[in-house]
């Protein structure tokens, strides 16, 4: 899968994202303060890596900045894009589920690598819900999208 990943700040739990994204078979397109001569900051990067989701040239993305609520507020003003602030596995899953987020959002600050390893555990091994109420709030999360601002 082509995963978008961003982060304003080049810190190890945003490199050990990215070596665990390659080691899972992900091919990964960074952002932000992950690749050499990108703007690195949160809403600029963020908003990138969630526009390659919204036009196609990645299937999700991970966004990443200090608390990580910055980075899921960018990638949520670009339309397609539901992005998802997960601080455990539990949230991860249910997003994925519930909500089918196409876009995790990471604090760089909570992020502990072993817990990063079960967010993206949670994250990949769960399928968007074919629940008919489930699948009517999504829908409804799209058309918000095309209403005029």
């Amino acid at each position: 899968m082509r995963i978008s990943v961003s982060s304003d700040m080049d810190e190890p739990v945003a490199r050990l994202l990215v070596a665990e994204l390659r080691e899972r078979g992900h091919e990964v397109r960074a952002h932000g303060a992950l690749r050499a001569g990108a703007d690195p900051r949160w809403a600029v990067c963020s908003e990138a890596a969630a526009r390659e989701v919204a036009e196609g040239a990645a299937e999700q993305a991970v966004v990443c900045c200090w608390t990580g609520t910055g980075a899921s507020i960018a990638a949520n003003k670009v339309p397609g894009v539901r992005a998802a602030l997960c601080a455990d596995a539990a949230t991860a899953e249910g997003a994925r589920r519930w909500n089918d987020a196409n876009v995790l959002a990471l604090s760089l600050r909570l992020t502990s690598e072993p817990l990063l390893k079960e967010i993206l555990d949670a994250w990949f091994a769960a399928a968007p819900s074919h629940d008919e109420e489930d699948r009517r709030n999504v829908a409804h999360v799209e058309a918000l999208d095309a209403r005029p601002r």
